[in-house]
Formats: C-alpha cells, sequence, structure tokens
C-alpha cells in the first residue's frame, strides 16, 4: 500500500478526555475517530488491526474444532426476557438497546450471545450424537454504558468474540472449558502479552464458576492477587484446570485475605481481556433447549460462555508495548510487515530504489511505501507512532551505493545492508 493512498490522518490535536496512553496513542495515529460519546469510527489502520487480532483468534479456536457463526445483532426481547436478563431485577437490564420496530415488535442489541446461541442450538440440533459442539462468533456488540470513558477500553459498541459450548453432562462442559482456557492462553502468547487468569464473579451472566483474564497495566481498573509462581506455570504449554487450581489467583471480589500470607501473594492493577463462565443449564432451561438423550428422555445440555473483548484487548496491548514515540506492535498484528521511508521522494535514486524494493516485497509481504513529499522528521514520526515493526529507509546518502537502512521499531537497532542482503534478511525474519 503507497501512503499517497492510504487513509492515513495523524494528529497532535487530541481531546482532553484522552487520559489513557492507549486512547491517546489511537487517536494520534488515526486508528479511530470519535463520533459521539462511547461511539468510534474506524479507520483503515484500526481495521488492520482488528484483522489481524481476529485472524489469530479464528485460527486459534479452528485448531481445536470450534466452528464459526454469526448471530443476528437485532434479537427479540422475549429470550431475553426468557432468561431473565431484561428483566428489572438483572444487573444487565439497565445496560442493554431496546429498540421497537414499525409492527410493534421489541427488540434488543445484545451486549453478548447466550440466548441466541442457545436458541439456535436448539433448533438445529436433536440428538445427543450431535451435542458437543462449540460455536463462536466475532461481532459488535452493544452496551449502554452511562459514563463511557477510557476509548475503546469503555465503550457503548465493541468487537467481542464470544463462544458458547454444548455438552451432554458437566464432565464435558468442564472439557470444553479447560480446552477454551488452554486456547485462551495461546492467543495472548501469540499477541505478546503475559495474562494471569483469576477466579471471578459469574455477575449477570450466570453460573457458578468463571475465570477472567488480565493484564498487568499501571492504568488498569480491576484489581487482581495471585501467586508469583502461577507465572511460570504459565509458561509452560501443557495446561490443566487440576493444575492450575493448586495457585492462588482471584479477582479482587473474590480475594481472601484470610490464611494465605504464607503464600507469596501479588497484588496488581490490571485490564480485564477475557472472560469465561461455566453455565451449567441455566440458558438451556430458560429457553428449553433439549436433545434427546439415548434412553429416548429429553435433557438440558451443559453450557460455557467465553468471551474476548477485542477493541478492549488493542488497548491492553498499546498500554503495555509503547515509547515515547508511539505504539510498537507485537510481530503478529503489526498493521504492516514493512514500512519503506523514502525519505527524498524528489531524488531519482532514492525513488527508483524505493520503487523496485516496493515491488519485490509487496509481492510476498504486507508493505506499507511512504512515498509522501513531506519532511524526514513527519516520515519518521508518523511510521514511529504507528508501529511497524520494521523500517527500510532509504535516503540519498545510501541509495546511491544501492544501499539502505533497516530500522527495528522495538529495539531501535539498525544496520545497513545491500538491496539482495535485505531480500534475504526480510526472508529469514
Amino acid at each position: 500500500m503507497r501512503l499517497s493512498k492510504f487513509l492515513l490522518h495523524t494528529t497532535k490535536d487530541i481531546t482532553s478526555e484522552a487520559k489513557l496512553v492507549s486512547h491517546q496513542l489511537m487517536l494520534k495515529s488515526g486508528m479511530i475517530k470519535q463520533i459521539s460519546s462511547g461511539v468510534y469510527c474506524w479507520l483503515p489502520l484500526g481495521v488492520k488491526i482488528l484483522d489481524k487480532i481476529k485472524c489469530v483468534i479464528k485460527q486459534q479456536l479452528d485448531d481445536i474444532g470450534s466452528q464459526e457463526i454469526i448471530l443476528p445483532s437485532l434479537q427479540p426481547l422475549s429470550i431475553w426476557e426468557k432468561s431473565g436478563r431484561a428483566k428489572e431485577e438483572s444487573d444487565l437490564k439497565s445496560q442493554i438497546f431496546h429498540l421497537t420496530d414499525k409492527k410493534q415488535n421489541k427488540y434488543v442489541l445484545p451486549p453478548s450471545g447466550e440466548e441466541a446461541a442457545t436458541d439456535l442450538f436448539n433448533s438445529s440440533v436433536q440428538s445427543y450424537k450431535n451435542v458437543s459442539n462449540i460455536l463462536y462468533q466475532i461481532t459488535w456488540k452493544f452496551r449502554d454504558e452511562i459514563r463511557p470513558r477510557h476509548g475503546v477500553m469503555r465503550a457503548k459498541e465493541f468487537l467481542m468474540k464470544d463462544a458458547y459450548s454444548f455438552d451432554i453432562n458437566k464432565e464435558g462442559a468442564l472439557l470444553s472449558y479447560e480446552k477454551i482456557l488452554a486456547t485462551y492462553l495461546k492467543i495472548f502468547k501469540k499477541l505478546e502479552l503475559e495474562v494471569i487468569p483469576v477466579l471471578a464473579p459469574t455477575g449477570a451472566m450466570g453460573g457458578n464458576y468463571s475465570h477472567e483474564f488480565h493484564v498487568l497495566a499501571q492504568n488498569g481498573e480491576s484489581k487482581i492477587y495471585y501467586q508469583n509462581e502461577l507465572l511460570e506455570y504459565l509458561k509452560g504449554d501443557n495446561f490443566s484446570l487440576k493444575e492450575y487450581e493448586k495457585f492462588y489467583a482471584k479477582e479482587e471480589e473474590k480475594h481472601v485475605s484470610e490464611n494465605i500470607s504464607s503464600l507469596n501473594i501479588l497484588q496488581s492493577k490490571s485490564i480485564e481481556v477475557g472472560h469465561l463462565f461455566y453455565l451449567g443449564q441455566k440458558y438451556s432451561k430458560d429457553l428449553n433447549c433439549t436433545y434427546q438423550d439415548k434412553d429416548g428422555s429429553f435433557k438440558f445440555p451443559e453450557m460455557g460462555s467465553y468471551g474476548i473483548g477485542i477493541t478492549r484487548l488493542i488497548a491492553a496491548i498499546i498500554e503495555n508495548s509503547n515509547d515515547e514515540n508511539g505504539i510498537i506492535w507485537p510481530d503478529s498484528i503489526s498493521p504492516f510487515k514493512l514500512a519503506i521511508i523514502n525519505i527524498k521522494v524528489e531524488n531519482n535514486e532514492c525513488t527508483e530504489l524505493s520503487e523496485k524494493i516496493y515491488d519485490k516485497l509487496s509481492v510476498k509481504y504486507d508493505v506499507l511505501y511512504d512515498d509522501v513529499h513531506s519532511s524526514p522528521g513527519k516520515k519518521f514520526a508518523d511510521i514511529d507512532l504507528i508501529g511497524i515493526s520494521w523500517q527500510i529507509i532509504i535516503g540519498p546518502k545510501h541509495a546511491k551505493n544501492n544501499s539502505v537502512e533497516l530500522k527495528n521499531r522495538k529495539t531501535g537497532a539498525t544496520k545497513i545492508l545491500k538491496e539482495e542482503e535485505l531480500y534475504n534478511f526480510i526472508n529469514d525474519i
């Protein structure tokens, strides 16, 4: 992609309401644009990040046999009333957007998809032979936040991956739960995030077993308590709930200070980026979702629900990966793999070499080529701000020798390479 054709609007002029580094950098880099309180437009740079994260998540979920679906964003109020989450006494009631169509049919814009997923499963699966399934979707959700804040961290509209497991008994449901928990650890490892799963309250979702995934962050809204030894365990490749539960790891509401003085408990502010719920038969009973068992009787499936807030996750990544110059993206989700910076577009040698390298590399890689007439300072500042992992810098001094300067955004390390050496190095990394 040529920068002259790419809708990238970097700016220093941002709202004073942007208190978090992530909110500031997302506005400065032109990833998002606020259209109203808690509602944002996502520009091409932001969409590329969303797509990269979606790819990481989908690959890991597909690897464990999950199947992708898309549930409607316009859902009948009736199924939410059946589950009880749209009733006055529900904690979620005040956060649900309600709509009425011309025929006076009532709908909601969902903050999650338990009701619709249960209803879909009930109409699609009849026999015990087909019960064990994990279904997931990546769609926009809605929550009527009273006080939206911190940019996309707490917005009224957000992109979420939500998954739902259905099993014939509790043992199977907990195996699905464990499988998703282990998969989440792989997802976050791919995103170069150190996360800590902690026991958490179930809240308005229901069920009686729940874990949240937290990223340690100085500006986090949550607080978690955990054993330092847990961090070493989570670095391993083999995860089991039985082993995990030997460690102390709890969200603030679940934390109990008595009798744990000998456990070397750490506490930290954090950002929640994922949540798992063992739901049991709550939704299957509420929505009368059944399957026919071997003996001909009808039974309620055991369910689990699993979410990752993708837009929120982006903010958490930026909070943990930035410097004074801007964002530093993990390699797996860098919006472009490479940036080519033509320092002097009007110089024939610079432009010829830049064009040649762009033509060769863009066939294999996602490349942003800065072909815009602007000062070197502006070029360097913008590319650093948007956080592309590798920068190929082409100026008059090196271009006359058919050489370039290669810079790593994360480390700041640079090296001078001949053109052919550059191709070999890029292919190797």
